[in-house]
């Protein structure tokens, strides 16, 4: 008794290189999709990376840098400046304005005068959290304005970040819902 081929290997073979060109065109796709929206988000300026050395900070919590996204429309993703990469971030607040310090991406300093406005959402940037967990920061920035998403790690840091905003003599907006 013979046992019989219980594989097709050229089959098979040809199989696994078709579908590695499949992911390799995907990939590829998606590159070239985020590299045309950086070159069409090209106008949007560099936000200033630190805030000046004699700035004072009062309140600061840890948390997640959510995204940023043209005002109006969530899922328009920033792709310019690193502005829409998600990461580890710690904000600094004062009465001068705003710093987003992120870890693995380039920080963002907001200066007072720069911020048009502040609320509590539930998503920004193709990211959708609990209601009212998202802290939105609207930066005026030359080319319209950009919103920025910070959301604290932890439930007690949501509460200092709203009474920096408050110190800083923002005004926060929304119940998040």
């Amino acid at each position: 008794m013979t046992s019989s081929e219980v594989t097709d290997w050229p089959a098979r073979i040809a199989l696994v290189l078709a579908m590695l060109a499949l992911i390799g065109v995907a990939l590829a796709g998606m590159r070239a999709g985020w590299k045309r929206r950086q070159r069409r988000q090209s106008t949007i300026p560099a936000p200033p990376l630190q805030p000046p050395s004699d700035v004072a900070f009062t309140h600061a919590a840890e948390g997640l840098y959510v995204g940023a996204s043209r005002a109006g429309d969530w899922l328009d993703r920033v792709a310019v400046h690193g502005l829409g990469v998600r990461s580890k971030a710690t904000i600094h607040l004062g009465s001068a304005g705003v710093w987003i310090e992120r870890a693995g991406a380039p920080s963002v300093w907001l200066p007072r005068a720069d911020i048009a406005g502040v609320r509590l959402d539930s998503g920004l940037a193709g990211t959708v959290r609990g209601p009212g967990s998202v802290m939105v920061f609207t930066w005026a920035s030359t080319d319209g304005p950009i919103e920025l998403g910070f959301r604290p790690a932890h439930a007690a840091d949501h509460g200092i970040v709203l009474d920096g905003l408050v110190a800083a003599g923002l005004t926060v907006d929304g119940d998040g819902s």
